[in-house]
């Protein structure tokens, strides 16, 4: 499919439908969650003669605190018959369980920020430079039709895809858009506080397990941490619970790359990478059938975790050599 860059006006683009649905990709992120929640609500405000739905996986109770959260779907497989579909934060493939209905829609829209996202909707509007699908999500919007809860929910994926605006991703566009925002009046500071930063007791034990327990790796220019099953079940953690561990590894000092998984079943191991731009860690993810930005990817790989770090070694060992 053809990618497009240009923005669009999104109730343009929904006009006439009875049925729109909004979904985002398997376990979803703070910007995944946040711009989903912002169309979702939009789209009952501009359109209240449309019937609207969002689906999501289940995620972090950190954001329940946003306002519509608890009218969320689980999605379930089935080939729902809407009129429109909006892809957030990925394309159709990343949909998980809501794949069937994407592609069962009679219109598929694309938004995302994703370098590696082919563009498989009717409509895209893809901008890989931009700091996240919450922005996109921002752009297409009529600004007479936002109100708190709204800006709240964009600001939220915001902070949580540019690292509360300190990576590398953040404009001046991105910053103008984040004073439009606070100008809502939402308590900015705690949203902040409270999503990104605080960590449970819990939470802080098993990044601590893992920092002590990780390697260096390519002459110490990279570092990998990672939590097995047995570990996890024994602190009573889930994949939830993972946030912010590999930010921390990759802020090690004299580290390009920094790689933590942990295993989702035996000898299966979910992969987060960082890098500070060295190394592209889009190109590894999408080798492996992963996807993402070149500063932050993912990817699944299976074998053991000596097996992951050798497979993910020789990737990062070719662009060194490059």
């Amino acid at each position: 499919m053809r990618k497009r860059v240009r923005m669009i006006d999104i109730l343009e683009e929904v006009k006439g439908a009875k049925s729109i649905a909004v979904g985002g990709h398997i376990r979803p992120d703070g910007d995944c969650i946040g711009s989903c929640m912002a169309m979702y609500l939009y789209l009952k405000k501009a359109m209240p003669e449309a019937q609207t739905f969002v689906y999501l996986e289940s995620f972090s109770p950190v954001f329940n605190c946003l306002k519509g959260v608890d009218e969320i779907k689980r999605p379930d497989g089935t080939k729902h018959a809407h009129d429109v579909f909006i892809a957030l934060d990925c394309n159709g493939e990343r949909l998980g369980d809501c794949e069937p209905a994407f592609w069962g829609a009679k219109k598929r829209i694309n938004i995302d920020h994703h370098i590696t996202n082919p563009g498989d909707g009717d409509v895209n509007y893809i901008v890989p430079g931009a700091s996240s699908t919450s922005e996109l999500v921002f752009d297409c919007m009529d600004e007479k039709y936002i109100d708190t809860d709204i800006a709240t929910a964009i600001y939220l994926g915001m902070v949580h895809d540019t690292g509360v605006f300190q990576y590398s991703n953040v404009s001046p566009k991105t910053l103008r858009t984040a004073a439009k925002l606070i100008e809502y009046g939402f308590d900015f500071s705690k949203l902040i506080e409270e999503t990104f930063y605080q960590k449970t007791y819990v939470q802080n034990q098993i990044m601590g397990r893992t920092i002590l327990e990780s390697m260096l790796f390519l002459d110490k220019r990279c570092i990998v941490g990672h939590l097995d099953a047995k570990t996890m079940k024994f602190y009573g953690v889930t994949s939830k619970d993972m946030d912010g561990i590999v930010n921390q590894l990759r802020y090690t000092k004299g580290v390009d790359c920094a790689v933590f998984m942990y295993e989702t079943e035996p000898l299966k191991y979910k992969v987060s990478m960082r890098s500070n731009g060295v190394i592209d860690c889009s190109v590894i993810a999408t080798y492996f059938g992963g996807g993402g930005h070149v500063r932050a990817a993912g990817c699944v790989l299976e074998g053991t975790f000596h097996d992951a770090i050798n497979n993910l070694s020789r990737q990062i060992e070719k662009q060194y050599n490059d």
